[in-house]
């Protein structure tokens, strides 16, 4: 078969349905571009500097905040399972900070309106230490914490 022509037909399939999505309505130009991903966060060392990179101040303690999944001890800090439930209304977005390792935001989820404030994932931590479960909710931050012992390092160790 010849080599173009095998080129072109698989080009012709990619553009064709990435048409029949656009015209859908599943998507719009200008939707990627509108995701910023704030960098300056992700590269914070501690609690202070990773609420300013965020743009809010001190967060409150909550016990509205719940972990579920997450474990006292780890077996692999390579591979914690970490789930977070928000019971605070208007939650907006909910982070996963963890104290010890060397950048402590490890992610941010967005919370679309009227979806259950609820999460599950999995992170890497380097030593025993605190996680963090940092709740946005009416532009207001909330916060609860969780000791995890780590039994065999995730970060090299």
């Amino acid at each position: 078969m010849d080599r173009k022509r095998r080129q072109v037909l698989k080009s012709g399939g990619g553009v064709t349905l990435l048409t029949l999505v656009a015209a859908a309505g599943w998507l719009r130009p200008g939707d990627a571009a509108a995701q910023s991903w704030n960098k300056a966060a992700f590269d914070t060392k501690s609690m202070a500097d990773t609420m300013k990179a965020l743009g809010g101040g001190e967060p409150v303690q909550s016990k509205d905040i719940v972990f579920f999944q997450t474990p006292d001890i780890a077996e692999n800090g390579a591979v914690v399972p970490v789930g977070i439930i928000s019971n605070i209304p208007n939650t907006e977005s909910i982070a996963v900070l963890i104290e010890k390792n060397p950048n402590m935001l490890a992610a941010v989820f967005d919370i679309p309106p009227g979806t259950e404030p609820s999460l599950s994932t999995r992170v890497k931590m380097g030593q025993s230490s605190n996680i963090y479960a940092l709740v946005k909710a009416d532009g207001k931050y909330f916060v609860a914490a969780k000791d995890v012992k780590v039994t065999l390092g995730g970060c090299g160790g």
